[in-house]
Order: C-alpha cells, then sequence, then structure tokens
C-alpha cells in the first residue's frame, strides 16, 4: 500500500510561483503531478522517473518544472509565472515499471494523494 504525503500549495497573484511536493512510501519508479478543476478532467502536468526523466504538458513547459530526491522518495513542482487558469486541486500520483509520462491515462497510476489547492488570481 503506497503512502503519499503532499505539501504546498495556496494563494498567489498571477505571475507569482508555488511549489507543491509530494514524498511516497514506499519507493515507486514514477512519480507525477495532476491537476483537476471542475470545469475540467484530471489532467497531467508532469512526471520524473528514478532516472530523473522529466515529462511536461504543454501548458507546463517552461513554467513549471519538476524535480525529484530519490533518497527521500520526493519530488518537487515549481510553478513559476503563474495564471488564472493553473487554478485546481493538484494531485500527487504514482506508478511502477513502464513509461513515465503525465500523458498516460488515470487508470494507468497506481495511487493517488488526496490533492493541494492552488488558486491563482
Amino acid at each position: 500500500h503506497v503512502q503519499l504525503v503532499e505539501s504546498g500549495g495556496g494563494s498567489v497573484q498571477a505571475g507569482g510561483s508555488l511549489s507543491l511536493s509530494c514524498a511516497a512510501s514506499p519507493y515507486r519508479n514514477c512519480m507525477a503531478w495532476f491537476r483537476q478543476t471542475p470545469e475540467k478532467e484530471r489532467e497531467g502536468v508532469a512526471a520524473i522517473d528514478s532516472f530523473l526523466d522529466a515529462d511536461y504538458a504543454d501548458f507546463a513547459k517552461g513554467r513549471f518544472t519538476i524535480s525529484r530526491d530519490n533518497g527521500k522518495n520526493m519530488i518537487v513542482l515549481q510553478m513559476n509565472n503563474l495564471k488564472p487558469e493553473d487554478t485546481g486541486m493538484y494531485v500527487c500520483a504514482v506508478r511502477g515499471a513502464g513509461r513515465c509520462s503525465a500523458q498516460r491515462q488515470r487508470s494507468d497510476w497506481e495511487a493517488w494523494g488526496q490533492g493541494t489547492q492552488v488558486t491563482v488570481s
């Protein structure tokens, strides 16, 4: 049974920055952040594997950076130049072997966190 502990999030003005963290126990090869709003389906934001290969959704490229500390089984999503449309519930997810991509469908992920709210005004 995988446990995910998320932290970060909050409220910020447009153009600002926020950082989200997610720690997994036990280890999983692939860790990712998704986001969801009442208007949209849950969508992948960024994913990273234990080799530190990262994958980003198009809207995240150039603004968001995902990093990983393998010793702590933790990932950090640094979000810069935030826009109001980035508002949503951000949820951490993990999976084991296989392609590590934020584009993988929801059913491909083994476990989900409870989420942390990001509000950009």
